[in-house]
């Protein structure tokens, strides 16, 4: 990268800072989250990095016959009346302010870029459904798909269907904070978060904006969500403790937890940065993503893509594969997928992955699915500034099959460069980003 021009007393002189690609550096200069382990930056690494878990036994709904009944639902937030649109929006507000009074760029209902916003596939749970459905006309609930149309066109229950359009989420929080131009509402599984990131990264790069909000949010733990991806045998069902339901790379694992949580990012040009004064917090320096069209749920056994995405991320930073000091995993603590990411990373990585300090979030916080990507990054981004890398608890019985140099139950004191942070999702998309502290 090029240097900006120092003035006589050190101050950076120069407006402007390119990669060696010539584009301009993206920098962090805000950021929020909301996890299970509570709400904003300061809560969640406090307890992170004590290794307190945020699962808990579910209390939303009954879990009655059901073989998980362990979650880390976001349950604080003062929803008078539950719907994941309504949790993920509220999360998401919240964690943007957050990142906003970071900023100070603008202010709160106006900022000056546009917004990018992973949120989960919504749809009608089964509460709404009943509500539709239950009828004193038996035509009518005989056939549930026609009263579903019926409803909707009578107008009945417009703020049902306005509350659970794909877009809607989006929508709300560009009229509360005053984006620019139509907000971008993605869904690319667990990589959500991540690739909405990587949106602002490319419209800041284009010159497209100085500054764009990138959120992912996900408040989708509801029972029909957790049936689903019991069927798939994707869930841990070690429910007792709860904060033992998580095993990201022990031999061990049995599948993941469900999760909600928010996270919310405010990128801008280096150049753009500087000329307010803002504070630079770090630098996302490389994404890369990869499509893998293998299968609806599982990874190419050779695992091409994954592959592809981490040193398509490492190629976009300029970042040599000795440079990273540290990979906040994917992790889900599901059998395949660990390995996979295991055998991935060495194939990009070679045998110094053994040595690179490893940990999972998720151990502590669950998956939270489409927020995933972008949390994880502010947790990155907080073991450079902070020199302490979060544990993976639960790591009491190491999988021989994947020697890596897993953090085990309890943080680390590390310096750290560059953090490489993986987020690979079911449908095959697979994404990782190269995280710095500050330009080089």
């Amino acid at each position: 990268m090029s240097k900006p021009q120092q003035s006589n007393d050190g101050e950076q002189m120069g407006k402007s800072l390119t990669d060696d690609k010539g584009r301009p550096v993206v920098v962090v200069t805000g950021f929020g989250v909301i996890t299970s382990l509570g709400r904003g930056k300061n809560e969640n690494w406090k307890a992170l990095t004590s290794g307190q878990s945020g699962l808990h036994h579910i209390t939303r709904f009954p879990t009655d016959g059901l073989r998980t009944t362990v979650a880390g639902t976001v349950d604080f937030m003062g929803l008078e009346t539950y719907s994941a649109p309504a949790l993920s929006t509220a999360m998401a507000s919240d964690a943007i302010v957050e990142a906003l009074c970071q900023s100070r760029i603008g202010d709160r209902a106006s900022f000056p870029g546009p917004l990018y916003l992973a949120t989960p596939p919504t749809e009608l749970e089964w509460p709404q459904r009943k509500a539709l459905f239950a009828s004193p006309d038996e035509e009518s609930r005989e056939d549930g798909y026609k009263q579903l149309l019926k409803a909707a066109r009578s107008g009945r229950f417009k703020d049902v269907f306005d509350k659970f359009q794909f877009a809607s989420v989006a929508e709300t929080l560009a009229e509360e904070f005053g984006t620019q131009g139509l907000p971008i509402s993605l869904s690319t599984a667990c990589a959500s978060g991540a690739t909405a990131i990587m949106l602002g990264v490319e419209a800041i790069r284009r010159g497209d904006t100085d500054a764009a909000l990138c959120v992912a949010t996900d408040g989708s733990v509801h029972a029909e969500a957790l049936i689903r991806f019991s069927l798939l045998s994707a869930l841990s069902t070690q429910n007792d403790p709860p904060h033992k339901a998580s095993r990201p790379f022990a031999k061990d694992r049995g599948g993941f937890v469900m999760a909600e949580g928010a996270g919310a990012f405010v990128l801008e040009s280096y150049e753009a940065a500087t000329a307010r004064g803002a504070q630079i917090l770090g630098v996302v320096r490389g994404c890369g993503e990869r499509a893998d069209e293998f299968h609806r749920t599982r990874t190419h056994p050779e695992g091409k893509p994954i592959i592809g995405a981490i040193q398509a991320a490492l190629d976009d930073a300029g970042v040599a594969p000795g440079e990273i000091d540290y990979v906040n995993a994917h992790g889900t603590g599901t059998q395949e997928n660990d390995k996979m990411e295991y055998l991935s990373l060495k194939a990009v990585l070679g045998d110094r992955i053994e040595r690179v300090p490893i940990s999972s979030n998720k151990s502590m916080i669950g998956h939270t699915l489409t927020a995933a990507g972008a949390i994880e990054a502010a947790f990155s981004l907080m073991s450079i500034h902070d020199e302490t890398l979060p544990p993976t608890i639960n790591y009491d019985l190491p999988d021989p099959d994947i020697p890596l140099d897993v953090v085990p139950n309890r943080s680390r004191r590390a310096r750290v460069t560059n953090v490489l942070s993986n987020s690979f999702g079911f449908g095959g998309q697979n994404a990782s980003l190269v995280l710095s502290g500050e330009p080089a």
